[in-house]
Parts: structure tokens; C-alpha cells; sequence
């Protein structure tokens, strides 16, 4: 089932700058598919919830795999709450300009809206820690290089399921030759700088 951004003020996922909308299905796909860490929303009582978190998309059943501890808030949260919210991001240039409040940066991202579950099946939890193996270490293989997640190990994570019902995208990029463009890291302290 493909879900798209709703129109209309009820949707979740309608953007204030629609001029940096992006409506590429493939680019967002792309995007979650190598961005390396997102970040995922819950609530409890009220309270929002942030949970920085390595994850996996897959495309085929349009939904993002996270793991975390056995027990935690996460999981407290999502036993309590289906709802939740979840966003991959990711950062190019900095735009100077000759005002502080004029000062951009290119940018993309992938919010998702959507329900979250524990993932209840060994079958399916297996399958999706090893889809975040393969994600992350796709140089190494299970049974050579690793010892793949044995049923022990499931019982000490938690693995997490969002079904994505509504997303979008959001882009903001710059000609290549921008004056004075140059990438955050290029200009930060190194250590022992």
C-alpha cells in the first residue's frame, strides 16, 4: 500500500514551505534508504518523547525497523501509544550571506506519520535486525563474520515496526557554484587542532 502526503490543514504531513516539498517517491526512498540515523517520536501522558536511533526502511512493506533495550521508556511508550512520528535528515552546505538572518543551508529530509508496534514474531524480528545488519556492516556476512541474533538475543531487544500512513519530503539545495558555500565540517575544530 503506497501512502502519500495528504491534502488539506488535517494533514499531518502538509509542509509550510510547500516550494521545498518534494514529491519524488524515489527520492524519498532514497533518502531513508542512506541516511544513517533518525529520529523517532513517542509520547506518554502528553509528553513527547525523542529517540535517536540507527533503523532501516523497507520499501517493499513501506515501513521503518528500530530496535532498542528489551525495557526502556521507548517501549513503555509504544505499548501505550500507537501513534508515533519519525524523521531521517540530512545536511549539505552552509549559504552565508551578508546578513546573520540570511544565512541558509542546503537540506533533506523524510517525515513520516504512522503507527508503531513491537514486533511480536521471532521470524520478523530476526529478519529485520538482520536487515539493519545488512545495512550497516554490508561488507560482512552472518555465519562468517558474525554470528547472526539468536533467539537469546531477541529477548534482550526490543524490535519496533512503523507503519508509514503519511510522509513528505523536504529539500532546499543551492547552485554548485554558490558563493562562499562550503561544508560545516570543512571549517569545525579538529581534535588536537
Amino acid at each position: 500500500m503506497e501512502t502519500r502526503r495528504k491534502e488539506g490543514a488535517e494533514g499531518r504531513a502538509e509542509l509550510r514551505r510547500s516550494d521545498r516539498g518534494v514529491d519524488d517517491e524515489a527520492w524519498m526512498r532514497a533518502l531513508l534508504e542512506r541516511t544513517p540515523v533518525g529520529v523517532l517520536g513517542t509520547t506518554s501522558g502528553g509528553q513527547p518523547f525523542l529517540n535517536s536511533n540507527l533503523f532501516v526502511y523497507a520499501p517493499e512493506e513501506h515501513v521503518i525497523f528500530i530496535h532498542t533495550a528489551a525495557r526502556g521508556r521507548t517501549r513503555d511508550n509504544v505499548e501505550r501509544e500507537s501513534r508515533a512520528c519519525f524523521t531521517a535528515f540530512e545536511m549539505g552546505r552552509v549559504l552565508p550571506a551578508d546578513r546573520a538572518l540570511e544565512f541558509s543551508t542546503e537540506y533533506g529530509g523524510v517525515v513520516l506519520f504512522g503507527r508503531i508496534s513491537v514486533v511480536e514474531s521471532e521470524d520478523e524480528a530476526q529478519r529485520a535486525l538482520q536487515m539493519l545488519m545488512d545495512k550497516y556492516a554490508p561488507h560482512l556476512r552472518p555465519g562468517s563474520d558474525y554470528e547472526a541474533a539468536t533467539p537469546a538475543d531477541l529477548k534482550r531487544t526490543s524490535v519496533f515496526k512503523l507503519a508509514i500512513e503519511e510522509w513528505s519530503g523536504k529539500r532546499k539545495q543551492a547552485p554548485r557554484d554558490f558563493a562562499g558555500a562550503y561544508r560545516f565540517d570543512d571549517v569545525r575544530p579538529r581534535d588536537g587542532d
